[in-house]
């Protein structure tokens, strides 16, 4: 029975699990797709269809419930919770706030998932998959912000343009409704200027350079959500005038200081082609300098320093040297020397000079050379009359030309005519040359190197050719002397009155003759090269198209390229140079000239010429000061002596400025000491000149050496002359001597010393030196001092004594007067004794280095007591005047000690 009861619920049981097996039969179903929207900075999805999941299951506890929907997709930033498990409603949110900055859509899987069987869900059954596309709602967060911080554009005056400029700003939503713009506008009030929806700025009317050359206006957006900008825009709008081709950029003035080296003309200098294209660009610069001493800015030495300073032979003998006692001739001529010392001789047809005859140099021979600065214009008249710089001619009797030099209808012509005794065949004997340089009216310098039968012209440093030469008979032998001249030429004959003729018109400096030699080509160049012109900085930067070309004196500079950009490059690049340590100031005039050449045309634009200066300021003066000893005290034997005296033997040459203190401004000088060269210095001897035949005023040619130095003497004193250093000058006046071999009759001699830098425009102080000699007696005197009375004591003196002393004792006059005489005079002869003494053992001493001697003699002769004191002995007015002289100068106290007293009667009685 109990196993058919256990059958029969195992059955029921088994039948029950099948059937509830069997309930759970569907899987849920969901649509295929969803389309769903989220605003960002939310979370809840609004899915089209909504999330619902159906099973057929229901009614049936589980089986037809929907317990989850499942997300599949990485990184998808949403989930879908179920609201009604029995009706299957769902809800997609968002684990987070979405961005549409970062993230404008999103695509995933989804499924539904019923109950299962039971609470725990086993068995459950899943609906298919289903495709999600969210869509992220923008909001309007970001507001318009311009590309650029700030606009700038240019326009041309007198023309209405349809966009200036445009602005543009940017929106960083993501959608197109709040990231697009919608709207620009100007918020400046009153201004010719309008603004579009697509930002493009125009001008409302024709603007005017004149009137305004710069606009600046405000420009604000919005956008399509009418959020407005935070922040405008300014717009600078600069007005040009109507575009004329030609230079931008430049300054009409540029202030040079001396020894800055080189400075630039042009830094910003900018060729305005108005969008014309160019192919070709040729600028050309002109330095103007004609009016600045010879023609530029060169050293003002005198001739004789320069040609030392360049490296010329000397022997050339100056024509037209500063008028002087010496250097007559040149009196009458009128001179401009008011140009930085330049000395220049003007000719206006009635001036001449004769050259002494000791003067000429008497032997050309068949090498010389003749060289001159020379300015000239044309001549007046159609056939003007010759025009003679340099003449030697018959002095009487005859009107032969031997040589000349002379300007013809603006040809230089260059006479020779040889004696018979030299030649005696038909020879060259007139050289012409025609050149623009002899009549522009500039300076210009001129070198003729002869080497008969051949002459060379050397005009600034070029080489000239005679475009004719004539030929003549030599001249017949006479003895008829000879006259040089300048500016004319002499006419002895054929006239009433020997007369000047063929009057000069122009402009002479430097004329020189050097006979013997002629220039080489690199001291012609050094002659007359200038100082000052025009350069190029940073050759290696030019573009390679850039092509220039300087004139001998770099006073023109021609600059040619095919871009105007490389053009513009090698402008900046030019500067002003001067190598001058003390320059020439003033003006410098710029002429700065261009042509350009368009593309299958020869010329398409007109340049304007442009003209500057340059300002060369004045430079700090130089103070040249001269020290030393003023005095010079030397017995008479060093004078006899075979190297004499160094008078200047502790000179100093210094040279200072006054130069603005950086730290206090122009307004607070300090004084600077600087280095620089001298041109000459002159001893000068004060009151009679030098006697030859016993005294002379010498520097030996040794100290002379290794330096650009050179040395003249007269009974006038001496002049020490060259470009050089100043420590050389100081090294060779050092070694001046002076000597006087008959030094008996002379107490003192004195000099004068001064220096010269650039021919006198700085001069130093004049120092002044007395050289004192000092005699002594014969030394058999000096011992007679000491055992007896010397010869020019006077006996009338020892019955002052002898008086003085009876009067003590015997009539008790006051003993002070006698006792102080006594004891002067004693004092004095001790010290004559010393002195003497002295003398005799120091020229006994052996013989020591002349230096040496000199600075030791100084010493103990300054030092020594001779020199102060003078024996009361050689006084022969009489007693009393001697009396009171003793008293005066050495006898202040009175002392009226007895002993005193005793002890001075003693020493009186044993003087006398």
């Amino acid at each position: 029975m109990l196993r058919v009861v256990g059958l029969l619920l195992a059955g029921v049981s088994l039948g029950l699990s099948s059937a509830h097996t069997k309930v759970n039969k569907h899987k849920p179903w969901i649509e295929t797709s969803y389309h769903g929207v989220i605003t960002e900075n939310t979370n809840i999805v609004l899915l089209d269809p909504p999330l619902v999941a159906l099973d057929k299951d229901a009614p049936i506890p589980y089986a037809g419930e929907i317990c989850a929907f499942n997300i599949h997709g990485l990184e998808a930033p949403f989930e879908a919770v179920v609201l009604n498990g029995t009706s299957g409603e769902g809800q997609l949110r968002a684990r987070g706030l979405v961005d549409c900055e970062l993230q404008k859509e999103y695509t995933f899987i989804i499924q539904a998932h019923d109950c299962g069987s039971g609470p725990g869900g086993a068995e459950g059954k899943k609906s298919h998959k289903a495709v999600v596309h969210i869509q992220v709602n923008d909001v309007n967060e970001f507001a318009p912000v311009f590309r650029e911080s700030q606009y700038r554009a240019a326009v041309t005056e007198g023309k209405i343009y349809d966009s200036i400029l445009q602005v543009e700003a940017t929106d960083q939503d993501c959608s197109p409704q709040y990231s697009q713009i919608c709207n620009y506008q100007i918020t400046t009030t009153n201004n010719p200027f309008a603004i579009d929806r697509n930002g493009n700025i125009r001008n409302t009317e024709k603007l005017s350079y004149d009137r305004q050359q710069e606009y600046e206006i405000q420009v604000t957006t919005w956008d399509c959500g009418q959020k407005r900008a935070l922040h405008s825009v300014p717009v600078h709008i600069n007005v040009k005038p109507v575009c004329k081709p030609g230079w931008q950029g430049w300054s009409k003035r540029v202030d040079y200081e001396p020894g800055t080296g080189s400075k630039q003309l042009f830094p910003m200098m900018q060729l305005e082609t108005c969008g014309e294209p160019l192919s070709l660009v040729r600028t050309t610069v002109e330095l103007k300098t004609s009016h600045i001493g010879k023609g530029c800015d060169r050293e003002t030495y005198s001739e004789k320093s320069l040609q030392k300073l360049c490296g010329s032979s000397s022997g050339s003998t100056d024509l037209l040297p500063a008028p002087s006692a010496a250097t007559n001739w040149t009196a009458s001529l009128v001179t401009d020397s008011g140009r930085d010392t330049d000395l220049i001789f003007r000719f206006d047809g009635h001036q001449a000079a004769k050259i002494p005859d000791w003067v000429v140099p008497q032997n050309l021979t068949d090498h010389f050379t003749i060289a001159t600065w020379m300015k000239h214009g044309p001549s007046p008249g159609l056939r003007a009359e010759k025009e003679t710089l340099l003449c030697n001619s018959d002095k009487t009797e005859m009107n032969r030309h031997h040589y000349s030099l002379y300007v013809h209808n603006c040809r230089l012509v260059f006479l020779l005519r040889r004696d018979f005794t030299q030649v005696d065949t038909f020879r060259p004997a007139e050289f012409h040359w025609k050149l623009e340089q002899i009549c522009d009216k500039e300076w210009h310098y001129y070198v003729i190197n002869v080497e008969f039968p051949a002459v060379t012209l050397f005009v600034d440093g070029v080489t000239y050719e005679p475009y004719l030469v004539t030929d003549d008979w030599p001249i017949h032998s006479a003895k008829i002397d000879t006259q040089l001249t300048v500016g004319a030429c002499w006419q002895g004959v054929e006239v009433a009155t020997p007369r000047f003729t063929q009057y000069f018109h122009g402009s002479l400096s430097g004329l020189t003759i050097r006979p013997g030699r002629i220039e080489t080509q690199k001291v012609i160049s050094c002659l007359q090269a200038c100082k000052e012109g025009l350069d190029i900085n940073s050759l290696e930067s030019l573009a390679k198209d850039i092509k220039f070309h300087f004139n001998p004196a770099q006073s023109v500079l021609v600059v040619e390229g095919e871009d105007v950009d490389s053009i513009n490059t090698a402008m900046t690049k030019i500067s002003y140079i001067n190598s001058r340590q003390f320059p020439t100031p003033g003006l410098r005039r710029l002429h700065i000239t261009a042509s350009v050449q368009c593309f299958g045309e020869e010329t398409c634009l007109s340049i304007p010429d442009i003209r500057a200066v340059v300002m060369v300021l004045p430079p700090s003066e130089p103070r040249i000061t001269i020290t030393g000893l003023k005095q010079l005290i030397r017995p008479a034997s060093d004078l006899r002596g075979p190297l004499g005296v160094a008078p200047f033997k502790e000179l100093r040459i210094t040279s200072t400025v006054m130069r603005g203190d950086a730290f206090g401004g122009p307004h607070r000088l300090s004084v600077t000491e600087v280095m620089h060269n001298l041109d000459y210095c002159d001893v000068l001897v004060i009151g009679d000149e030098l006697n030859p035949e016993r005294e002379s005023l010498e520097i030996h040619h040794s100290a002379l050496l290794g330096k650009h130095l050179d040395a003249t003497n007269s009974t006038s004193g001496i002049s020490i002359y060259g470009v050089d250093s100043m420590a050389h000058y100081e090294q060779a006046l050092r070694q001046l001597r002076y000597r006087n071999w008959r030094p008996a009759a002379l107490s003192e001699r004195r000099f004068r010393l001064t220096c010269s830098e650039l021919n006198g425009r700085y001069t130093s102080n004049e120092f002044n030196l007395e050289v004192s000699v000092l005699h002594r007696a014969a030394p058999m005197e000096h011992i007679n001092h000491v055992a007896a009375p010397p010869q020019y004591m006077r006996p009338v003196h020892h019955p002052l004594m002898i008086h003085a002393l009876n009067s003590h004792m015997s009539e008790a006059a006051p003993p002070a007067a006698t006792v102080v005489i006594v004891i002067c005079i004693a004092a004095l002869v001790v010290i004559v004794v010393i002195g003497i003494y002295r003398i005799h053992a120091t020229h006994q001493e052996g013989s020591r280095d002349d230096e040496d001697e000199v600075k030791d003699l100084e010493t103990d002769w300054e030092s020594s007591a001779l020199n102060i004191t003078i024996n009361p002995m050689e006084d022969i007015r009489g007693p009393q005047a001697l009396a009171e002289a003793v008293r005066g100068e050495e006898c202040e106290e009175e002392d009226e000690d007895e002993e005193e007293h005793a002890s001075n009667r003693d020493i009186t009685m044993k003087i006398n």
